[in-house]
């Protein structure tokens, strides 16, 4: 390149870069992370993001200084100079894209491996679904529930069933999906790391309630969660024994 395309071309190269930067940086594209999974999810995704916005940012300007650096003047019809390529360069954008595919793939093995690596220590969750509603039963506590009520810290497993069609178990704030399939019991593990309140989604179109197929999941401090537990069990125990009293008789 000639030295007197360098400074316009850098000076273009650093606008573009700042707009592309800009809107990568400035706007909030994910949502709250609330799962040691979320996290290690949002690592990968930046670094692709990053990347991405590198090699936009490049190419962009090379196309925009090239249409205005190289226009032809105003009837000038002549065909252009022939160009017979340039090896170095072919084998740079044919190199680096592999380089960085190996990397997001060997990433994102490990990311799922350690998501679906699970603990010694867990807590068990049966999660039933049917259109439109989720329902979580706690064979530890003898409970069950209609929000999702988890320890923060501490390792989750769902045993995941669907009574009728397929639906999709989706927390945004855990950037982790799993089918919910009739006739098989699927599985997901996460580790919540931030107590709130979010939202269980479906995210597979099962009928026309679909977009009201939601239920809260409340991440509590350990302290907050053992006491969330003893109330609903002493609220079940209370009402199997009025369940199970002769009615008065007259």
């Amino acid at each position: 390149m000639k030295n007197r395309h360098i400074l316009p071309l850098a000076a273009v190269m650093l606008v573009v870069g700042i707009l592309t930067f800009g809107t990568i940086f400035l706007i909030p594209w994910l949502p709250t992370a609330a799962a040691v999974e979320a996290v290690r999810t949002d690592q990968l995704i930046w670094f692709e993001t990053i990347v991405s916005g590198v090699i936009f940012t490049i190419v962009t300007s090379f196309v925009i200084y090239s249409a205005w650096a190289f226009r032809a003047k105003e009837g000038d019809e002549s065909d252009g100079p022939p160009t017979h390529g340039n090896t170095s360069l072919e084998i740079a954008w044919t190199a680096i894209p592999v380089v960085l595919i190996a990397i997001v793939a060997g990433w994102s093995v490990l990311v799922v491996n350690r998501n679906e690596t699970a603990q010694k220590v867990q807590d068990v969750v049966h999660v039933k679904t049917w259109q439109y509603a989720w329902e979580f039963d706690y064979p530890s506590l003898g409970i069950s529930s209609g929000d999702l009520h988890v320890p923060e810290g501490t390792q989750v497993k769902l045993n995941i069933n669907s009574f009728d069609v397929i639906h999709g178990f989706w927390v945004p704030q855990f950037r982790l999906q799993i089918d919910a399939v009739p006739g098989i019991t699927t599985h997901l593990l996460f580790t919540p790391n931030k107590a709130g309140t979010w939202y269980v989604i479906c995210n597979e179109l099962c009928g026309e309630g679909h977009s009201q197929m939601r239920a809260r999941i409340i991440i509590q401090t350990p302290a907050d969660y053992a006491a969330w537990a003893a109330q609903a069990q002493a609220q079940a125990t209370a009402a199997a024994a009025a369940s199970s009293t002769p009615a008065a008789t007259h």
